[in-house]
């Protein structure tokens, strides 16, 4: 028996419980748990008229370790998979240890009153879980997570050393919306709205926010404005491939996203600490999640595609001297949709989670400490992503990036 809890019920455990699901053997006992049991019961429901597999549900608050601890050893969870709110990372990290439970989550922690995600935090478990005999896998969504794997797999089978890395992330799909946010509209604004940093030279490099933009031209989609931004598998990367001398990640973003993002900084909708309104404590960007649509829900009417990857340059194992390599996955909104009820970010996160669970679950990637992605041998992993939604590809460049 592989027992499994996901805690969470947004739109990436949405496709990851239903990909669980269809892995019954591997995942042969599956418990969601989230502060609304209602999300979990809907999610449940289409799990078993989609796949026929009845999953079990609870009601959860993550911030309470002591019922976290009570409900792994309820159900006999051997992992713990965490697609809540990166801020209740350390709660559930914390309750793993005293239940004596795996875990593994897909982003990185960061305070709730300040945004600034960080793995230290994290990394300040590795003794702790070492100790106990636990393994703790950070960051196994697409980016961070595949994006990390992607790398590995090159340094391991095409490159010795790898001397500069650029992650691409564009999402090609439309809706009828007049803004929506990719993911959780809070999450996704404190994210966006972060200045901008990138590793070189032995550094970090900051720029503001959202003011440099790169024109490329992304496979399966087209031509699209990419901005630098901050992300974290920049601050992995660069610590477990110390050869690395430049890092970055961009992602794509139309105008009218831009426009919108701004004016809300502006006056004030994205501020993170509370305010008060009418004799009652809230904080604005909280207020503007309620009011903006839940990405989770926009699967239906969302089109167009998704493409996500590396383009990595370094030494050849050859010894042909420097190469440059493309690797990426192109993935279809209504495609997943139709397959699990999700639109493509919330499958291209979703389903990383549920392979990366596998890995561990499969015996793959046991071994006490804390450990990211592009720590952890590549192929098995690799190959599901080809046999589970989210096939790669990889060529060969020219030379390395212009821009």
């Amino acid at each position: 028996m592989s027992k499994v809890l996901v805690v969470g019920a947004g739109g990436v455990s949405h496709a990851a419980v239903h990909k669980m699901a269809m892995n019954a053997g591997i995942f042969s006992d599956i418990t969601l748990a989230s502060r609304t049991k209602s999300k979990c019961d809907a999610i449940a429901a289409s799990v078993l008229e989609r796949t026929g597999v009845t999953i079990k549900t609870a009601q959860l608050d993550a911030m309470d370790v002591a019922a976290t601890v009570a409900l792994i050893r309820e159900t006999g969870a051997e992992l713990l998979v965490n697609l809540a709110l990166p801020y209740q990372d350390l709660k559930l990290m914390d309750a793993c240890l005293e239940a004596g439970c795996h875990y593994l989550d897909t982003a990185n922690y960061e305070p709730e009153d300040e945004a600034k995600f960080e793995y230290h935090w994290q990394w300040a478990y590795q003794e702790r879980f070492k100790a106990a005999g636990l393994t703790a896998i950070l960051g196994s969504g697409f980016d961070p997570g595949v994006t990390s794997v992607f790398a590995t797999w090159l340094r391991k089978h095409k490159l010795a050393s790898i001397r500069q890395i650029d992650i691409l992330d564009a999402n090609g799909g439309s809706n009828d919306q007049a803004f929506a946010t990719n993911f959780n509209p809070e999450i996704n604004l404190r994210e966006v709205l972060q200045e901008a940093r990138h590793w070189e030279g032995g550094d970090w490099q900051v720029t503001p926010a959202m003011t440099h933009k790169v024109a490329f031209d992304f496979p399966g989609i087209g031509e699209r404005n990419m901005y630098l931004m901050y992300h974290e598998e920049l601050e992995s990367l660069s610590t477990h491939f110390p050869e690395i001398e430049r890092a970055r990640f961009w992602m794509t973003f139309g105008d009218a996203y831009i426009m919108h993002a701004k004016v809300l900084e502006n006056v004030g909708m994205t501020r993170i600490y509370p305010v008060m309104h009418d004799g009652h404590e809230i904080i604005p960007i909280q207020f503007l999640k309620t009011l903006l649509p839940d990405p989770g829900g926009l699967g239906q009417e969302t089109t167009g595609k998704a493409c996500i990857g590396d383009i990595v340059t370094g030494q050849a194992q050859d010894g042909a001297g420097e190469k440059t390599f493309h690797i990426y996955n192109i993935c279809d909104h209504a495609e997943c949709f139709a397959e699990v009820g999700s639109q493509a970010v919330s499958y291209t996160t979703g389903v990383p989670a549920m392979i990366g669970a596998a890995q561990v679950l499969k015996g793959n990637w046991v071994a006490p400490g804390v450990w990211n992605m592009e720590q952890l041998d590549p192929d098995d992993f690799m190959d599901m992503l080809n046999s589970q939604g989210l096939p790669w590809q990889v060529h060969e460049l020219d030379g390395p990036v212009a821009f």
